[in-house]
């Protein structure tokens, strides 16, 4: 696909997801003339796969732009991104995206070089009652093994409130509160003590550093104020009580990672919407590490992997579990690419030997 394909497929998920802002960015991107300047031209003939699901090109764009806002680089930008904007009359954006291609070309031409950096915590409402869940199952305490974890906001998910239907999960006086559109049965509540935590990333940011905070905050959308909020909290949050992410390869991590037995503890991977942006060859390698830890699997040392990825369905991504040992897996449920929503079904984890899908 060209990437003027990509970029209207980009606005449309965009629509979807409640930015109309950032769905319109998209749609101009895809009308940019080819021969305007650098930056146009590098979009035009895109080496790699353009798409949401490769290199996510309209999204590195739109992070770059707004990278130039929150640095304050850019005036004519700024008079036009929330709270300013006015997409009843498109123009004038249009007019200051253009010319912040060619004022800042070297900003983002370098910007574009690196993936998006979407460190989405409210993907935590669709692990929260997972982990209650398996708590309320195996009553051990969690070793904990994230991939594709950023800057780590979401490795401290017991740090944050989860509410529903007048339900907290966590803490209640948490600066992070989520409160999903939930539907389906609640989940348990269960005690649950983490003995060790550890992730992942190819380029993992730090919650304290500057630079990487401008970077989190500027793949998130800027007609999304609560979502804005949100992340600063969890930024903020992150760097007093967070935990380092390291720099690895996902499969190379986990073969290292899953080489040690856990007696006595719950080894759980998990991800979220990271799946689909690794090669094949790393996806292919790292399942098989996880299911060869898992065939070595105990009663005393079980291993879950815990995942929230998109499947064939169009609604949402699938909240998948599978156990070890036995290797049985279940859909949990599913939940907005965002954790807008949550249908749980409050599907009973099989016993050994049984499998729901």
């Amino acid at each position: 696909m060209s990437f003027r394909e990509t970029a209207h497929s980009q606005a449309d998920a965009c629509d979807t997801l409640g930015s109309a802002f950032t769905a319109t960015l998209c749609r101009i991107f895809a009308d940019l003339p080819a021969d305007g300047g650098a930056v146009t031209r590098k979009l035009s003939n895109w080496l790699g796969d353009s798409s949401a699901r490769g290199d996510a090109v309209a999204l590195r764009l739109a992070g770059a732009l707004h990278a130039l806002v929150l640095l304050k680089r850019h005036r004519a930008l700024i008079a036009q991104y929330p709270p300013h904007h006015n997409l009843a009359d498109i123009a004038p954006l249009r007019a200051a995206v253009h010319s912040a291609l060619i004022d800042e070309e070297e900003f983002i031409l370098e910007w574009l070089g690196s993936p998006p950096q979407t460190n989405e915590v409210r993907r935590c409402c669709a692990l929260i009652p997972s982990f209650h869940t398996l708590a309320n199952k195996y009553r051990m305490p969690f070793v904990l093994s994230e991939l594709g974890a950023s800057a780590g906001l979401n490795m401290i998910w017991d740090k944050f409130g989860l509410s529903t239907n007048n339900h907290v999960w966590g803490d209640p006086l948490s600066s992070v509160q989520l409160c999903p559109d939930w539907s389906g049965p609640l989940p348990p509540k269960s005690d649950i003590k983490i003995m060790g935590r550890a992730a992942c990333d190819q380029a993992p940011l730090s919650p304290a550093n500057p630079d990487d905070r401008i970077r989190l905050l500027a793949y998130t959308w800027p007609d999304q104020v609560e979502r804005m909020q949100r992340t600063k909290a969890a930024i903020d949050l992150a760097a007093k009580n967070g935990f380092p992410v390291e720099q690895a390869d996902a499969a190379d991590w986990l073969e290292s990672r899953l080489k040690a037995s856990h007696s006595g503890s719950l080894h759980i991977v998990y991800h979220s919407i990271f799946w689909q942006y690794l090669p094949r060859e790393t996806a292919i390698r790292a399942t098989k590490l996880i299911e060869t830890a898992g065939a070595r699997a105990t009663r005393k040392a079980p291993i879950a992997w815990l995942r929230l990825e998109p499947d064939r369905q169009s609604d949402g991504a699938a909240i998948t579990l599978t156990l070890w040992p036995g290797g049985q897996s279940v859909v949990l449920g599913r939940a907005d690419f965002h954790g807008r929503w949550v249908r749980w079904l409050g599907t009973m984890i099989p016993s050994e030997n049984e499998s729901q899908i």
